[in-house]
């Protein structure tokens, strides 16, 4: 039996201005900082053989944050696919090392010309019913950006390649990425309809559990751990 957790990153500086980020790379907030500790404490005693992040800051952040805590005496390295950084990363077997892997397959729904500005600013220019279509719609597209839909299918092909494989191998894995890359491999992971996926939500710093056995992902409760 292997372990998948979830994980959306903290609360990140842009969070707190309450501006559309997307594919933007800023970091966590002071606030976002604690929410990944507290994550880190509901997870230390879980031993994980990797982890996968998006390439995005704050995702990497909550990763590191959130493992800095973890009792299983593993050092979470990034690995790198090329270059001097791949080249040059001698360590001595002695190391017990957590491979980090960051991928762009995982990064946030990519929000367009929406980026960088003020979501109430932006409900009261287009009109608040327009707006939420934009952010909480399943297959409506932003001006220029990725719709939920479009999410689904950049994430789920690179979780069915990579991190099913694992599982089969009872391995116990680490994702954290975002809001919507993670709504996406909830509904593969629980089935949830297009109707339906636009009003689940999961919240910052707050991991999600399941179970691999025999093919299929069971969610277990936080008071289950």
């Amino acid at each position: 039996m292997a372990l998948l957790v979830l994980l959306r990153h903290g609360k990140s500086m842009w969070n707190k201005l309450n501006l559309f980020t997307g594919w933007v790379d800023v970091p966590l907030a002071k606030e976002g900082i604690d929410e990944a500790l507290k994550a880190g404490e509901k997870l230390k005693d879980i031993c994980f053989d990797e982890v996968y992040t998006s390439a995005l800051i704050r995702s990497i952040q909550t990763a590191m944050i959130a493992l800095s805590v973890n009792n299983c005496g593993k050092v979470p390295i990034i690995q790198h696919s090329e270059g001097r950084m791949k080249e040059w990363a001698n360590m001595p077997d002695t190391i017990n090392v957590l491979p980090v892997y960051e991928t762009e397959a995982l990064n946030e729904r990519y929000y367009g010309d929406l980026q960088g500005l003020n979501k109430q600013e932006t409900a009261e220019k287009y009109g608040a019913d327009t707006v939420h279509k934009w952010r909480r719609s399943y297959d409506i597209n932003p001006p220029g950006g990725e719709s939920l839909k479009d999410n689904y299918h950049r994430t789920i092909p690179f979780f069915e390649s990579t991190i099913i494989p694992k599982l089969k191998e009872g391995k116990n894995i680490l994702i954290s990425a975002h809001g919507n890359s993670l709504r996406a491999i909830v509904k593969y992971l629980e089935n949830i309809s297009d109707e339906d996926i636009p009003k689940f939500e999961i919240p910052t710093g707050k991991p999600l559990f399941y179970e691999y056995k025999e093919t299929k992902f069971i969610k277990k409760l936080e008071d289950e751990e």
